[in-house]
């Protein structure tokens, strides 16, 4: 067949993909109609009516999106069954066949039939002949890979098992734009297992640099959103990431899937209105970072409960009235009986105090009084607990002695007092309180997160008089609704003869205040992941958690309590842990949360790092010590990472020019360097070349950027350039850690420029 000629098998999938897009518009089109046709809906009358009418907005505007997203690459490819004469088109939504009793013209990724696409093998056909990646270019189809998986007599079977091996190849050394992509044409079935694994309890997913970690538990969130979508789409997803970089590195990917209705937060943003990015070193989050400081929270809380030194004497009246530390601790325990939340225990404490003090003036009053006989009524006791209530005095040693606290005024206080810390740390080393001090105005870090949250959870919101305020101004919108309703009816009484104006009033008379005052409220159209961010006790019904290796167990509580059905994903590598507060073992991290209720599986397999860098990864986790084996390359890029020794007057230079140079070839460029050498080298790159970003605000998509190695976790870059090894070993918590890291970002090049020795782990590229 002449190359002009056109390929049947190609003509007839273009026919085939061209009908399925034509169904795609028509879906799209029903969708738009059902969202205007519910949004111009007649005004309702009731909440539970309003309620529905803006569910009905939200679901048809969430298929709107799904079906938009599904636009670019609709069609994945095909299954060819050996039973069934008619192929089973599978893609990126669902569209229905015009048959009601036959397969879907195209049937969900997510759906339990597309499953054979991604797990059938010559070894286990499962009734599937053959499999057919379909390439598209906008609506065109531009090839075709094949399958067989039936095979001949004496044929054999791949040895690596990868599923779409060409289609996989294909998308392993495209270029990288700097924003993850999915994985939907690709995912292999140790992938696939995992992604469609029940939703109950904690699934850990232990996977080693490349091992697709991120894109699984990314679609996996997906997965689960098709199959509980209805639980989901009320309680919403969380995914929680390392860094704000990571975060924009991963942002695209749901959204290419369909899913807008999810939250991605990391750790610092979990706290509605605080954006906290600042870190604290590492022996300082270390510290903050155990579940000891539990208890350290709630000691600071009580140390602001009612706790008199020595005597204390308030003038009420002009009379002075002597209060002893033991007065106040009965009418703090009392307080504390009243509600365990310190805000809340307030009320009860004021009143208390102002009884024990309105006691001792009638003590004084009767004893004035010949005889001793109390004189004062019941009337005349309130008249004076009013009184006394209203006295500044009492009210200044109320502030004192019972503060009404917010979390972030508790912990400024308790940090900026070393005699405060020291009350809450008892046991203590001088060592470890003295990394609990700093100033009252210093910014919030990662580490103060969830201590700030348990501090809320101690604390508790005194809302009596925002809800007052609420129920005065409802009531207020039912006088408004009562009072235009009265005016209709006098207004019809006026205008009775109006046929016209009486056919109206005739329906607003079938209102009532309630339902008119209801018709006024502002409708709710936000969707689940922009109401449960500015909630902060939101919970939801799943959650994902990358680089979970290095969350401390004070981050593991705070998850824990946004997710209390533990329904979690949970993904990160132990042996790339670098926080001093991070995992050195999963049961060490978990159990004190899920005890029994988490499982664990394995990716083991690195599509990332071509042979010749993983080699020397592999070298440098093995001399960690660790117990964990590096994970199996499946392709070489045929270039071993470049090594210059240099001076130290010749380093800079030279990381811009080898920077600028493979900055020059396609795809992303990263530049590691550790924390010693960070500055000097954003200096000698952000003078050498434009656009250069660094650090928290990295972002690949627009040019090279430099980060230390904690920085670049959960990343990866085409060109990678890798500034003195042997500071990073050295200056890190866990330095081995951090050079594996750093060593398994790159998907094509690395070069590794030092002045120092290189090292004995990084023998291979030694000479």
């Amino acid at each position: 067949m002449s190359s002009s000629t056109p390929d049947p098998a190609l003509v007839a999938e273009q026919e085939h993909v061209t009908g399925l897009y034509a169904r795609l518009d028509a879906a799209r089109e029903l969708a738009v109609r059902r969202r205007e046709q519910a949004i111009s809906a007649p005004l309702v009358d009731n909440a539970q009516a309003m309620g529905e009418k803006e569910a009905a907005v939200r679901f048809h505007g969430t298929r709107i999106v799904q079906l938009d997203a599904a636009e670019a690459g609709l069609v994945l490819g095909r299954l060819d069954r050996e039973d069934v004469a008619q192929p089973l088109y599978v893609g990126r939504t669902g569209l229905p066949a015009d048959d009601a009793g036959g397969d879907p013209a195209l049937v969900d990724w997510r759906a339990p039939a597309s499953r054979p696409f991604y797990t059938a093998t010559p070894f286990r056909p499962e009734g599937v002949s053959r499999r057919r990646h379909i390439r598209t270019l906008g609506r065109r189809v531009t090839g075709i890979d094949d399958e067989v998986l039936v095979l001949a007599e004496g044929e054999e079977a791949d040895e690596h098992g990868l599923t779409g091996e060409a289609a996989l190849l294909r998308a392993l050394t495209a270029d990288r734009t700097g924003r993850m992509t999915d994985i939907v044409r690709t995912i292999q079935a140790e992938q696939d297992q995992i992604i469609r694994s029940d939703s109950r309890g904690v699934l850990v997913v232990q996977g080693g640099p490349g091992t697709g970690k991120t894109a699984v538990a990314l679609h996996r969130a997906a997965y689960l959103l098709y199959t509980h979508r209805d639980r989901l789409a009320r309680s919403g997803l969380l995914v929680v990431g390392p860094t704000p970089t990571f975060l924009r590195y991963i942002a695209d990917v749901l959204p290419a899937l369909g899913e807008t209705g999810v939250l991605l937060a990391g750790l610092g943003q979990l706290r509605p209105g605080l954006d906290a990015r600042a870190e604290d070193p590492a022996d300082v989050a270390e510290v903050k970072g155990r579940l000891s400081m539990v208890d350290v929270v709630a000691a600071a809380v009580k140390d602001r409960q009612g706790v008199l030194r020595g005597t204390r004497e308030v003038v009420v009246d002009r009379e002075r009235i002597r209060l002893r530390a033991g007065d106040v601790a009965r009418v703090r325990t009392q307080a504390r009986r009243a509600s365990r939340l310190h805000n809340l225990a307030r009320p009860a404490f004021y009143r208390g105090l102002v009884d024990l003090i309105a006691q001792r003036v009638a003590d004084r009053m009767a004893s004035d009084v010949r005889g001793g006989e109390d004189l004062l009524d019941a009337e005349d006791r309130r008249a004076l607990r009013r009184e006394i209530a209203g006295e500044p005095a009492v009210a200044d040693l109320v502030e004192e002695l019972w503060p009404l606290l917010t979390p972030e005024e508790l912990l400024r206080d308790l940090y900026a007092s070393p005699a405060r810390i020291a009350a809450a740390t008892k046991g203590w080393s001088e060592e470890d309180r003295a990394l609990l001090v700093r100033e009252a105005d210093a910014s919030w870090t990662v580490a103060d997160v969830p201590l700030l949250e348990e501090a809320d959870e101690l604390l508790g919101v005194d809302d009596s008089a925002e809800r007052a305020a609420a129920q005065r101004r409802r009531q207020a919108g039912l006088d408004d609704a009562q009072r235009t309703l009265d005016l209709l009816h006098g207004s019809r009484s006026h205008d009775a003869d109006d046929d016209e104006e009486s056919e109206e009033l005739t329906a607003g008379d079938l209102l009532d205040a309630e339902g008119l005052a209801a018709r006024e409220e502002e409708a709710d159209y936000r969707s689940t992941a922009e109401r449960a961010a500015a909630d902060r006790t939101w919970t939801f019904g799943h959650v994902v958690v990358d680089e979970a290796q290095e969350l401390s167990a004070m981050a593991w509580r705070v998850l824990a309590r946004k997710c209390p059905t533990l329904s979690m994903t949970v993904v990160g590598d132990l042996a790339q842990t670098g926080s001093a507060a991070g995992a050195s073992s999963w049961a060490e991290v978990l159990t004190p949360h899920a005890r029994t209720q988490w499982r664990m599986a394995q990716l083991t397999v690195n599509y990332r790092t071509p042979t010749e860098i993983m080699e020397v990864a592999a070298d440098v986790l093995a001399a960690s010590g660790s117990q964990l084996e590096a994970p199996r390359s499946v392709r070489s890029a045929g270039e071993f990472p470049a090594v210059e020794l240099l001076t130290e007057a010749e380093l800079t230079d030279r990381v811009a020019a080898v920077t600028a140079d493979l900055a020059g070839k396609s795809g992303t460029t990263a530049v590691i360097a550790p924390v010693s050498r960070f500055d000097d080298v954003v200096a000698a790159l952000t003078a050498a070349l434009p656009a250069v970003t660094s650090g928290g605000a990295a972002d690949s998509s627009a040019g090279p950027v430099v980060l230390r190695p904690h920085e670049a976790k959960g990343l990866e870059f085409d060109s990678v350039v890798l500034v003195e090894p042997a500071r990073v070993l050295s200056e890190g918590t866990r330095g081995s850690s951090d050079l594996y890291v750093a060593l398994t970002r790159a998907t094509q090049r690395l070069a590794v420029l030092h002045t120092e020795p290189l090292p004995e782990s990084m023998h291979r590229l030694q000479g």
